[in-house]
């Protein structure tokens, strides 16, 4: 894959299209004139600078968080107000991979709930919270913006944790424990858990996923806001940024998968769940201390009602010819503001051409326009860009499959391996944190070691586009799952030979844990390519005023690869075994007996299937571009 070119473009010779970058060729060539004109008057910039590929920015101007101009610019953003978005971000990332790490744990143990059925509970619990994460995109790109959207959520998400703590700690919330013996707890012979105890728990855990669902989609897009899009450094500053939030949601989870399992170890669950929510309240604390440093952007408008008005009349007008005498153009409103507020204008393109017939101008509407009937062509061009991302973000569900797989099958894995590291006995439940750490070590050395190397290789400025970036994530999520794939296979013929096949729960003391390392490191690895360049991607991509909305569908693909795994899982147990005739299947709670290693591969071959259509898809999108007034 070669670079992207950067384009001038003055405004006696920009063309009325696009000009488009796609992720697998070079092509620096305005598309052709079309047969209509823009019906509107256009700005008389002195220059614009139009940049395809991976350069873009917006047309936007930040106010502060009375929706008015921001006096003294300079001592606004940046990355002083961007540490404080990091600090939020920390919390909110140590909360949700602290519920999702012992959330099965305590649902099985306390709750005394099937470990199957808790592990269900929980990625759907997972995956209805990342799904959600539109409705948190569509408020503040709708109507209250990123900050106040955050601050609402932010204060959900404490209270639901709040009530988890309650959960913990007061015994009237959980059933019976007297009695209920690790061996009890194993045959399921423990006393259950009241429906009510149980409705309470959902009820409190859902409360946090809603609060989730509201962070998520504008916390990475609020600190980006903080950077100026007229800079010439933008794009370095927003790279580097959208790769220190990554750091700081990495660091959330290592302090999850160790210091939370070490004060439930040491302290019980209620201290656990209940360092949650302190974290969470002393995050809010921080967050809020940095408002007066925040730039903000100014919400929209309802983005379905503008995409729905968008359908609307191109159905409408769905047959009419675009060279009937009866219509004067593409409409569009004067000057270089669109009529969307907080969003410059976009470029018109050629593709989806359908919906051009939406700002198709007949010549009796030249005074009075109704939105139904007739839109502009910025607003068309959103709807465009919505349809044009999405197949980006679905290409990821497969590397979230495997990223909840291994949230449940390595732990297994580990319950049967010797997990010392020297004198320490290493806990299973922390065995998560090693994909953590390997990315906190790529994220380390990545402008130091691999931007560098990536940069001799592809020609790149930085190293490689976003999509590179995601395709090369892609890859190395398959050697993972792959390498898991043939260790599994190794752990299992081990178990059989030394007399382990019915002690799925006994550590074998001569085959180390740390073999898990390989396909953990590689799935870290694998994350910071293509989460941290989707990320980027989304927002740079997304219209101005629905960014909140494209960082979501980041977010919704990681939800759905939990519901994927969920099915897959069904669907294998379903067809692979049979209790009648005593068939034991590939993901048997028995590890020893069941055939991890067939279902490792299975995920590899769809995760391949996978990336070939990412590439397909990849090498044909065609990158935004917008015009920026040059400082």
């Amino acid at each position: 894959m070669e670079p992207s070119k950067e384009i001038i473009l003055s405004p006696e010779c920009a063309p009325v299209g696009s000009l488009a970058i796609g992720a697998g060729e070079e092509t620096a060539t305005p598309t052709r004139q079309q047969d209509l004109q823009f019906h509107s008057a256009q700005s008389d910039e002195s220059r614009f600078k139009g940049i395809g590929g991976d350069y873009v920015a917006g047309g936007t101007t930040p106010v502060n968080i009375w929706g008015k101009p921001i006096d003294d610019l300079p001592k606004t953003g940046g990355w002083v107000a961007a540490f404080f978005i990091f600090g939020n971000e920390m919390a909110e990332r140590m909360a949700y991979f602290g519920l999702s790490v012992n959330m099965v744990t305590f649902m099985f143990y306390i709750m005394h709930r099937p470990f199957t059925s808790s592990a269900n509970a929980v990625n759907t619990f997972l995956g209805i919270s990342q799904v959600s994460s539109v409705l948190g995109g569509f408020i503040a790109d709708a109507y209250l913006g990123r900050y106040w959207t955050i601050a609402i959520f932010t204060t959900i998400y404490l209270l639901g944790l709040t009530g988890i703590t309650l959960c913990a700690t007061m015994s009237v919330f959980t059933p019976n424990q007297h009695e209920c013996d690790q061996l009890s707890i194993l045959l399921g012979t423990c006393e259950q858990a009241k429906p009510w105890q149980m409705l309470y728990l959902y009820v409190v855990l859902y409360v946090t996923g809603l609060g989730a669902a509201g962070i998520r989609p504008c916390v990475s897009s609020f600190g980006a806001d903080q950077f100026d899009e007229r800079s010439k450094d933008y794009k370095t500053h927003l790279d580097r940024f959208f790769n220190f939030f990554y750091l700081s949601v990495t660091i959330g989870a290592i302090v999850a998968f160790t210091m939370v399992v070490y004060i439930q170890m040491k302290h019980g669950w209620g201290s656990a769940f209940g360092s949650l929510a302190i974290a969470m309240g002393v995050s809010n604390v921080v967050f809020f201390v940095g408002t007066p440093l925040y730039r903000h952007r100014l919400p929209g408008g309802s983005p379905l009602t503008r995409v729905a008005q968008v359908l609307v009349a191109a159905f409408r007008k769905r047959n009419v010819s675009s060279s009937s005498n009866e219509f004067i153009g593409l409409y569009e409103v004067p000057g270089r503001n669109s009529a969307i507020k907080g969003s410059g204008k976009i470029e018109h393109t050629d593709n989806f051409r359908w919906l051009d017939k939406a700002a198709l101008q007949p010549k009796e509407d030249a005074v009075d326009h109704n939105p139904w009937r007739l839109c502009t062509v910025t607003q068309v061009e959103e709807v465009k860009i919505l349809l044009r991302l999405l197949p980006i973000p679905m290409c990821t569900i497969m590397l979230s499959v495997v990223l909840t797989e291994y949230l449940t099958l390595s732990v297994q894995q580990a319950y049967t391996l010797n997990t010392h590291m020297g004198n320490l006995k290493l806990p299973v439940t922390c065995m998560p944190v090693f994909p953590g750490l390997s990315i906190f070590l790529i994220l380390a050395l990545y402008y130091s070691t691999f931007a560098p190397l990536f940069r001799c290789i592809t020609g790149h400025p930085h190293g490689a586009s976003q999509l590179q970036r995601v395709g090369l994530g892609l890859v190395i999520s398959i050697l993972s799952v792959a390498w898991a794939g043939a260790f599994e296979r190794y752990r299992r013929n081990y178990a059989i030979k030394h007399g382990y096949e019915y002690l799925f729960l006994s550590a074998m003391p001569n085959l180390s844990a740390y073999w898990l390392l390989i396909q953990y490191c590689l799935i870290g690895i694998a994350e910071v390519f293509s989460i941290v360049a989707l990320m980027e991607f989304l927002y740079q991509e997304a219209p101005d005023a629905m960014r909140s909305i494209g960082s979501a569908y980041a977010a919704i693909a990681g939800g759905l690869g939990c519901f994927v795994a969920i099915i897959i899982n069904n669907i294998v147990k379903s067809t692979t075994g049979n209790e009648a005739k005593g068939q034991v299947s590939w993901l048997s709670q028995n590890i020893n007996l069941g055939r991890f290693d067939y279902f490792y591969w299975l995920l590899a071959a769809l995760s391949f299937i996978n990336f070939c259509v990412f590439l397909f898809l990849a090498r044909r999108y065609k990158y935004r571009v917008r015009k920026v007034v040059e400082l």
